[in-house]
């Protein structure tokens, strides 16, 4: 049984929510310092197969939430926390057309 170590705010839950609802289902990817930095990266889950080092460290509302297992136990195995901030990310995030992107929070 995996333990759940992602939570979302209200807003983030709420954005997830509406995405998912325009796109369907969709996954977190957390990126390991690549394009937007280390901003979480929402898509569709058919369009991120997820590799075979990516695991499963819980769901912010409907959406999966994987990491690089090599760079979760680097970082600690810490616990995720998504909110979102305004203005479009640098990434190819679904969110950003709605002029926010998701990035982690203490």
């Amino acid at each position: 049984m995996e333990e759940d170590r992602v939570q979302a705010t209200p807003e983030a839950l709420v954005a997830i929510e509406r995405l998912a609802a325009e796109h369907g289902p969709l996954v977190f990817l957390q990126s390991g310092g690549c394009c937007d930095g280390s901003s979480p990266i929402c898509v569709r889950s058919i369009d991120l197969p997820i590799g075979p080092g990516d695991v499963r460290v819980g769901a912010a509302g409907s959406a999966a939430f994987f990491v690089d297992s090599e760079l979760d136990e680097r970082w600690g195995k810490p616990r995720y926390r998504i909110d979102v901030a305004p203005g479009a990310g640098d990434t190819f995030s679904l969110e950003g057309r709605d002029d926010l992107h998701f990035i982690l929070v203490d």
